[in-house]
Order: structure tokens, then sequence, then C-alpha cells
């Protein structure tokens, strides 16, 4: 499953990017779906499994445009875009 670090900023989804890369964090940049209803946003996508590094990345940041995770699957082959909400102390390192 892949994480989607959504913001209305197209300069901080950028910085915050590049930080994680600077951290050992693969991350590329793509559009904000529509489901987070932010219109033209860009957002940061990486794997679930660096969720804990990306989180804390994102938390030492001042980044006052970030909307809020999203995670990114396939459900029954097709691609769904939900709010991530089940992260738990520990979740992403599976």
């Amino acid at each position: 499953m892949m994480i989607l670090a959504v913001f209305r900023s197209r300069t901080q989804s950028l910085e915050y990017a590049e930080r994680l890369y600077q951290y050992g964090v693969a991350a590329t940049t793509t559009a904000a779906p529509k489901e987070a209803r932010i219109g033209c946003g860009l957002c940061v996508r990486f794997d679930e499994r660096s969720f804990v590094r990306a989180n804390a990345i994102l938390k030492t940041g001042r980044y006052s445009s970030f909307k809020g995770y999203y995670k990114q699957d396939f459900v029954g082959g097709r691609l769904s875009v939900t709010p991530y909400v089940g992260f738990k102390q520990g979740a992403g390192t599976r």
C-alpha cells in the first residue's frame, strides 16, 4: 500500500519530498487525488513501510499547507484512495 501526504502548497510538497530523500525515504510527487478535495495540489507518495520515518520528518518541518495522509491501494482490481486514519504507534513497519 502507498501513502499519500497531501499538501495545498506545491512548494511545501516539493520541499517535503526533498527532505524525505535526504533522510533515505523513497518518495515521488504526483497530483493530489480528487478524493482529497483540494483542487490542483501536489502530494508526496511513499511506501507504507516508511510511514513512521516520513511522519517524523513531517512533524519536524513547518508545513502549514499539509492536508493529511491518504492511503492508495487496489481493492477488487480498482484503485482506491481513502483517508489514512489507521496509524498506530509502530504501524507501517510490517
